[in-house]
């Protein structure tokens, strides 16, 4: 695949004798296909690559969250001397269209034009908000991934789904907008907190799930303990390598089934507890665990798979301190009109993502809704 002069740079290992290499994955998209940067400390190759940037006359804007820039502030120094920064308040609800105002203020403030380069350098939510700017502003100008999250160097960051969301529902507004470089670097996750760490696992189990059998076995076998576990930085990897797959043949979902729908496994589940309860109540990946369940429960209904596997996903997800149903009632009816303002809504009909077995999923459309209903009562929900 062909890289531009800007991704070759990227790409350049600039690592000194005795320190580990950095490793490069590619997501392969024609003239837009982009790098993934792995290793265990990417400060030094992202501080090179961010003064390339700078001594060629680009202009640079890191967004950021304000949690981020304290846990991170040593990566800030050394790495974004001399670039503007905004860090807008921490959590999910900064994923909204007041916030995306706000960050294209601070563009415009700063005189990016169209070299410009938007740096976006946190979770999801940064990822999601800073992307979508980046895709809006000036119609369109490039950005960088940097994840500081599991869940975003797992899922998120990678494949250029950007946006935003409303009352009515998650990621509602939003653009198709590839980064041109992702960096994941393993010591940022070490300030994580234990919390966001469990919900990035729930992204790992669900890939898994969906495409890889193996990965599903490796943390059903032994509990991913946290940002030090050497089996970590395979299993980011693992992950990124199914996601671009995935994504390089599916890129904007458009597939009439599977295709890149298959990443929304336990997701239509997961939205509707996350708009019903108010964003920020569970994080992504706490809402995703209780999906994962759901959605195995719903397999198992539809005569896919047997009673012993559902059992094995959720000894999974709570083996990762991650739910695995409601942490307390919320309507029914509420939470069956949240998922019918789904994305994946076609033409009236919701479709799901179901399980075949462990490690291969498909998508559905002729699921009923009194079998949904039951499932979500079982999962704690409320009549009414």
């Amino acid at each position: 695949t062909r890289l531009d002069a800007v991704d070759r740079a990227v790409l350049e290992a600039l690592v000194p004798d005795g320190v580990e290499p950095v490793q490069h994955l590619n997501v392969e998209l024609g003239d837009r296909s982009y790098p993934i940067a792995f290793g265990a400390d990417l400060s030094a190759e992202l501080t090179e690559a961010v003064r390339r940037e700078l001594a060629g006359g680009r202009r640079l804007a890191v967004v950021t969250d304000e949690r981020v820039r304290a846990a991170q502030a040593a990566l800030f120094e050394a790495a974004f001397a001399g670039v503007p920064v905004l860090a807008v308040p921490g959590g999910e609800t900064s994923k909204c269209l007041s916030q995306l105002e706000a960050v294209c203020d601070f563009l415009a403030a700063e005189r990016v034009d169209r070299r410009g380069l938007v740096l976006a350098v946190g979770g999801g939510v940064v990822g999601d908000l800073a992307g979508f700017a980046a895709a809006s502003y000036l119609r369109g100008v490039d950005f960088w991934q940097v994840p500081t999250t599991l869940l975003a160097m797992v899922d998120s960051a990678v494949g250029g789904k950007t946006g935003v969301n409303l009352k009515a529902g998650k990621n509602l507004v939003g653009a198709f907008h590839q980064p041109r470089a992702v960096w994941c670097s393993m010591r940022v996750l070490e300030t994580l907190p234990e919390r966001e760490f469990a919900a990035g696992m729930a992204e790992v189990i669900k890939t898994g799930l969906l495409g890889d059998a193996r990965l599903f076995e490796t943390v059903a076998e032994e509990a991913v303990s946290g940002p030090r576990d050497p089996r970590l930085p395979a299993i980011v990897r693992r992950c990124c390598e199914i996601k671009a797959a995935v994504v390089k043949a599916d890129e904007r979902e458009t597939a009439a089934s599977g295709g890149r729908a298959l990443l929304n496994l336990g997701h239509t589940f997961a939205h509707a507890i996350e708009a019903v309860a108010g964003y920020g109540e569970y994080l992504h990946g706490e809402a995703v665990g209780v999906g994962l369940v759901a959605a195995a429960r719903l397999s198992a209904a539809l005569g896919l798979i047997g009673e012993g596997a559902v059992q094995q996903v959720e000894t999974v997800v709570a083996a990762h301190a991650l739910p695995v149903a409601l942490r307390a009632p919320l309507p029914l009816e509420a939470l069956m009109a949240a998922m019918q303002r789904d994305k994946k809504v076609r033409d009236g009909r919701l479709r799901f993502v179901v399980m075949e077995k462990l490690g291969q999923a498909a998508t559905r459309e002729d699921v009923d809704a009194e079998l949904v209903r039951a499932i979500w009562r079982r999962l704690g929900a409320a009549a009414g």
